[in-house]
């Protein structure tokens, strides 16, 4: 079983949208993968969307016991967190979650590029 977390600006699941950056978004949606085969998914919301304080969310996406973290766009802080709690990073995605998870089965969404921070429009610069 891998359990799989997507930065979402939606709660709409599977169908949920892609968010531009895991800080700021306001769902989670998590996903468990066992044989290629989508076990369980549940969305939940993120507890820092409104006051995004650096270092905690890596913190609560290893609480939810996940694996794998794919987000629209990540700064190198969060990166090396998630590596040093284990958790592979995927960035530079976007579309549908169930697009971008098909995407990722099949081995197509690998790469994290660390987000540089310098622009408004999804990760503003306020970190």
């Amino acid at each position: 079983m891998k359990r799989v977390t997507f930065a979402c600006d939606d709660a709409h699941g599977l169908d949920a949208n892609m968010s531009g950056h895991f800080g700021r978004c306001p769902y989670y949606a998590i996903v468990d993968i066992e044989k290629d085969e989508v076990k369980n998914v549940k969305v939940i919301a993120n507890p820092f969307a409104d006051n995004h304080i650096p270092g905690k969310i890596p913190h609560f996406i290893k609480d939810q016991k996940a694996q794998v973290m794919i987000a629209g766009g990540m700064g190198p802080k969060a990166i090396d967190l998630f590596h040093g709690f284990g958790i592979e990073v995927h960035t530079g995605v976007s579309g549908k979650v169930k697009d971008v998870l098909k995407a990722y089965q099949n081995g197509q969404v690998n790469g994290t590029v660390p987000c540089a921070h310098d622009h408004k429009d999804s990760c503003g610069n306020e970190h």
